[in-house]
């Protein structure tokens, strides 16, 4: 089993309380709101670290680029976020 750091546990529970599910999506800027400022640094680190696991799928959209949970993990991650 793989262990996630509290931020990590923290961006994607802030990502499953706003619905960015699927479809809908954030830019992986608007996720570094509402950390503190000395973490808001490592927060690409971590949401690289959730790609990798395919947590979180990318999107290219528009100049930046997007993320969403991706939806076929939505079990696996409610179960991390609880």
């Amino acid at each position: 089993m793989v262990e996630f750091d509290i931020y990590e546990i923290a961006i994607l529970r802030k990502m499953h309380s706003y619905d960015y599910i699927g479809a809908r999506h954030t830019s992986v800027d608007n996720l570094q709101r509402g950390f503190p400022s000395h973490v808001r640094g490592d927060v690409k680190k971590f949401v690289k670290r959730l790609i990798k696991l395919n947590l979180i799928i990318l999107k290219s959209s528009t100049k930046e680029m997007h993320c969403s949970l991706n939806k076929s993990k939505i079990k696996e991650i409610e179960e991390i976020i609880q």
